[in-house]
C-alpha cells in the first residue's frame, strides 16, 4: 500500500509534442545524402538565420555578413548538372528551399532569383562557351545575379508586351527601358535581362554586369510591406550596349522565357510551403506556452480546430509540391502543371498565415513572434512570379483548350 508522501508526490506532465510541420513525415522519401543536406540547411539557418532575420526584416535590410557562412552550404546551382553547379534532383531542390523558407522567405527569394532565375537562364538558355564562363562563378557565389523581366508599366502582359527595346548595331546591341521589383538588383553584380528586339518584336536575353557597364543604374524599391530582407530594385538602362557573346544564345522568344519560369514557379510553391510550414510550427509553439484561463490555450477546442487547418493546408502542399517534384525529375514537367501548384500554395499560404496570426491575437502583429513575417511574406509570393489569375488561366488553357487571355 503506497505510503502518504508517495500517494501526495505530484505527476510530473506529460510533456507536449515537438512541433513538427512534415507530419506525413515526407521527409524519409530523400536519400540519406539528401536528408543530410536538408539538414545541413535546416541547422544554418536555425543557428545563423533565424536570430538576427526579424530584426533586418524590420530594418529593410539584409544580411550580407552572412553570405560567407552561407556560401559554404554549397547551394549555387541546386539542381543543375555540371559547370560547379550542385546538382542533385529537383525533389532536393525542393526541400531545401522549404527548409529556407520556414525560416524566412525573403533569404529563400534572394537564393531563388540567383540560383534560379539567373542562373537558370544561362543554364537553360546560354550558349556552352557562356555557361562556361558565367555558372561556376556563380555556383561558388563570387558572382550574384538577378533576373530583370517585370516592367514599371508592364507585369502580366510580358509575353507581348515588353517595352523594353534592343537594338542591334553590329556586334552590339543597344537597351532602352526599366525593369521594376527586380530581387538582388541593387548590389549584385549581374543581370539577365530581357528586352524586345525592335527588328523582329521577339523577347531575348541578355546577360549585363552590373557594376561596369555604362548606363546602367539601379533605384532601390523602398517601404516594402513585404519581403523586407530581400532588396528590390527599378533598373533603367539607357543606351546601355550589350556585346553579342552577352546576349543569351538560346533565348530568342518568350517561349524561352518562359522555361525559366516554369522551373521558378515550381520554386515559389516550395517557398509558400516553407511559409506555412514556418508559421505552422511558431503558431503551435505559442499556443503551447500561452496561458488563459489558467490552461495553455492548445487545449483550447477552437485553438485546435485551427492549428488542424493550418496543418491540412500546409500537408496538402507538401504532397502536391511532391509530385510535381516528381514530374519534373521524369522530364514531364509542363508550364500547366507548374502554373497550379503556384497558384494553388500561395492562396493556402495566405489562408495558413492569417489563420497563426489569428491564434497569437494581438502578439501576431508584433515581428518578434515570427508569425506577423510570414503573415505579411506570403502577399508577397501570392503575386509574384504570376499572379493568382493568370496562372489559373494558364491551367484553363490546358483543360479547356482555349485561351482566356486578352
Amino acid at each position: 500500500m503506497p505510503t502518504a508522501t508517495a500517494a501526495s508526490k505530484t505527476i510530473a506532465p506529460k510533456p507536449v509534442p515537438v512541433p513538427n510541420g512534415d507530419f506525413y513525415q515526407l521527409v524519409e522519401l530523400l536519400t540519406p545524402e539528401e536528408k543530410a543536406l536538408v539538414t545541413k540547411v535546416r541547422t544554418y539557418m536555425g543557428a545563423k538565420v533565424q536570430p538576427v532575420i526579424n530584426k533586418y526584416w524590420s530594418d529593410d535590410a539584409f544580411p550580407f555578413e552572412l553570405l560567407p557562412s552561407f556560401k559554404e552550404l554549397g547551394l549555387g546551382g541546386l539542381g543543375f548538372e555540371g559547370y560547379g553547379c550542385a546538382g542533385g534532383s529537383q525533389k532536393l531542390f525542393g526541400f531545401v528551399a522549404m527548409e529556407i523558407a520556414r525560416v524566412d522567405a525573403s533569404f529563400c527569394t534572394f537564393w531563388g532569383v540567383h540560383s534560379g532565375l539567373a542562373m537558370g537562364s544561362i543554364y537553360l538558355d546560354g550558349s556552352e562557351e557562356q555557361k562556361q564562363k558565367w555558372l561556376p562563378q556563380m555556383a561558388r557565389f563570387e558572382k550574384i545575379g538577378c533576373f530583370g523581366l517585370t516592367e514599371p508599366l508592364v507585369g502580366s502582359g510580358t509575353s507581348g508586351g515588353l517595352t523594353t527595346t534592343a537594338k542591334r548595331e553590329g556586334d552590339t546591341w543597344v537597351l532602352n527601358g526599366q525593369k521594376r521589383w527586380i530581387g538582388n538588383a541593387p548590389w549584385c553584380d549581374l543581370s539577365i535581362i530581357w528586352a524586345r528586339d525592335v527588328a523582329d518584336n521577339q523577347v531575348k536575353g541578355f546577360i549585363i554586369e552590373n557594376k561596369s557597364t555604362p548606363g546602367f543604374s539601379v533605384e532601390k524599391i523602398e517601404h516594402k510591406i513585404a519581403l523586407k530582407v530581400v532588396q528590390n530594385g527599378q533598373i533603367t538602362l539607357k543606351d546601355v550596349r550589350v556585346s553579342e557573346a552577352n546576349r543569351l544564345q538560346g533565348g530568342n522568344s518568350f517561349r524561352d522565357t518562359a522555361r525559366v519560369l516554369r522551373m521558378t514557379r515550381y520554386m515559389v510553391g516550395w517557398a509558400s510551403t516553407g511559409i506555412q510550414m514556418g508559421a505552422f510550427e511558431a503558431t503551435l509553439k505559442y499556443a503551447q506556452e500561452r496561458l488563459q484561463f489558467g490552461k495553455p490555450i492548445a487545449s483550447f477546442q477552437l485553438i485546435q480546430d485551427l492549428l488542424a487547418k493550418m496543418l491540412g493546408n500546409l500537408t496538402a502542399c507538401q504532397c502536391l509540391m511532391l509530385r510535381l517534384a516528381q514530374l519534373d525529375d521524369e522530364g514531364k514537367l509542363g508550364d500547366h502543371h507548374a502554373a497550379l501548384a503556384k497558384a494553388f500554395c500561395t492562396a493556402k499560404s495566405r489562408e495558413t498565415v492569417s489563420w497563426g496570426r489569428e491564434v497569437l491575437g494581438g502578439n501576431g502583429i508584433v515581428a518578434d513572434y515570427n508569425v506577423a513575417r510570414f503573415f505579411a511574406d506570403a502577399e508577397a509570393l501570392y503575386s509574384y512570379e504570376g499572379t493568382y489569375q493568370m496562372q489559373n488561366m494558364i491551367v484553363g488553357k490546358a483543360i479547356t483548350g482555349h485561351g482566356a487571355f486578352v
